[in-house]
Formats: C-alpha cells, structure tokens, sequence
C-alpha cells in the first residue's frame, strides 16, 4: 500500500534539515504543510528552506504562491491530494512536512467544505470591521449562528469575520457546515513528530529570530510594510515590526515580541499535536530510531 509519512512538530524543533534527509532516502520530493512558507515574498521570515535545500530535493508548495493570492486550508487540500495522487503513481512513499496544523489536518482528516464568498461580500464585512470594530458582527453571529457564537474565540477577529461571511453568504449557520467527519484516502498515513524539550526548542527560536534578523528581516518586512493588511501579513515576525514601523514599539521591544510570540504558537502547535494519538514522537537527533520506523513502516505496508 503507497504511504504518506507526515514529518511534524513546533516551529525552530528542526523539521527542515531532517526532511532534506528524509525525503533523500525515500527517494521523495518534499511535500510542505507550512501555511507561510507558500508564499514566495516571505523567505526570511517563514525560516523558507535555503537555496540550497531547495536544489537539493524537489519541493512543492514552498513559494509557490504570492501573498496577493486567495489561498486557504481547503485549497491547499485539493492541491496537495492531487499532486500526492500523481505522485503515488510513480512512486509508493512520500514526505510531506511542516507545522501547520490546519494544513496537515487538511491532508490527513480532510476539511469540510465550505462555500466560496463573493468578493462583495468579504469586502462588505471588512469595511464594517474596519469602520465600527467586531461588537456588530459578534452581534449577527449570535442571531445567525448561536452555536458557533457559543464556542467561537470571540477574540479571534478572523474567524468571526468568517463565520458571518458564510451565514450572508448561504443563509444557514456557519456550524451547519462543520461535520468533522473525518475523509477515507486511497494511502497510509504515518506520522513522525519531533519533539525537544522545552527550554531547548525555546532557545532555538530565539537563536533563529536573532539570525532572521542578522539576515535581513527588517529590509524584508520594510519592502512589504505597503501591503501589511493581507491577510498572508498576519504573521508572527511582520506584524510585530509593521507596529515598530508605525511607532508603537522600539526595534529591540519588537524583536523581543517575535520570540516571544513564536514561542506562544510554538506551544499551541505542541498543544495540538499532542492530542494525536497516531503520531510517533522522536528527538531529531535520534536519526537512526527515525529511520528504522520508517522501515518498519514500509515493510509493514508492502
């Protein structure tokens, strides 16, 4: 039976430099599950596989896409079926990697579908939301849709804004929509994550966030600053220098932020995952136990 092995863990554990080995010894391109690395005006601040990397095993889904682009988990998820499909042809055993939680759910469960919005429609709402803030839309949501009011992080702008934008748009309740069910594919799927303690992986993001910086970070967010409202910009690493920018924060104030930010969605990313009881978890030193599932795996599969 063909097998997806799915590489994952938090963000700065060392997804990358192991996937390049990975993928070599499957004989795989690099399938990425990162919803920020898609884009190809954010090298440096999505930790983007080196030019190097990059020559040295085909990738897919790494700056693919332009921040100007409509992009979302449900596209991602026709895309990257497709394209593992075709590949499967050809091939029993790929890699897909990254930490994006939304994206690797997207390709292992399945999303539920959701209705396309009209751009009228979107631009409606956030011409409300920019004009009169989230309390009116809060209040439609909770006419339109109660149960996803009751649950919803009302903090979480987006996917209010969401939400609303499906109930004009099809008239029922954005939880109408939500089955989780989770969707059959035609492959295994293996999932191995990385897993560092905490104060190490802690280290590490402050360590890249230095280097981010010492590379060009500032010159990167600078040249984007025009474009900071797409959605794409909402971003640990740019929002944080957009507020320096704009006199809210000192550079150092805003460095500190975007360590300390990473290190927040590090731990929801490590929160989420843990949940999975299907992941095999490894310290990325230990490449030989990672290699010796792999084979298991595949023996297991033939």
């Amino acid at each position: 039976m063909n097998v997806l092995f799915v590489l994952l863990g938090a963000t700065g554990v060392g997804k990358t430099a192991l996937s390049i080995e990975i993928a070599k010894h499957l004989v795989s391109p690099v399938i990425s599950a990162d919803s920020r690395q898609i884009y190809k005006e954010l090298p440096i601040g999505t930790a983007m596989p080196t030019p190097e990397q990059l020559a040295s095993v085909k990738h897919y889904f790494v700056a693919s896409h332009s921040i100007s682009d409509y992009y979302s988990a449900s596209l991602y998820e026709d895309e990257a079926i497709g394209l593992i499909s075709q590949l499967h042809v050809s091939r029993s055993h790929l890699l897909l990697c990254g930490g994006s939680m939304m994206y690797i759910d997207a390709v292992c469960k399945g999303i539920d579908d959701m209705p396309t919005v009209t751009p009228e429609i979107r631009s409606s709402l956030w011409e409300q939301f920019n004009n009169h803030g989230l309390s009116p839309i809060l209040e439609e949501l909770s006419i339109s849709d109660p149960i996803h009011y009751a649950e919803v992080d009302r903090k979480n702008y987006r996917r209010v804004i969401h939400a609303v934008e499906i109930c004009r748009m099809t008239g029922r309740p954005y939880s109408s929509f939500r089955t989780q069910s989770v969707k059959q594919r035609p492959f295994r799927i293996c999932k191995i994550g990385l897993t560092r303690e905490r104060s190490d992986l802690f280290n590490r993001i402050n360590r890249r966030v230095d280097a981010m910086i010492d590379d060009g970070l500032i010159a990167e967010a600078e040249h984007l600053y025009p474009m900071r409202n797409l959605n794409a910009l909402n971003t640990v690493g740019y929002k944080e220098l957009f507020a320096h920018f704009d006199g809210v924060f000192s550079l150092e104030e805003a460095v500190e932020k975007i360590k300390t930010n990473t290190r927040v969605y590090a731990r929801k990313q490590m929160t989420w995952f843990k949940r999975d009881k299907d992941i095999a978890w490894f310290h990325p030193d230990n490449e030989d136990d990672i290699f010796n599932y792999i084979e298991y795996v595949k023996e297991r599969a033939e």
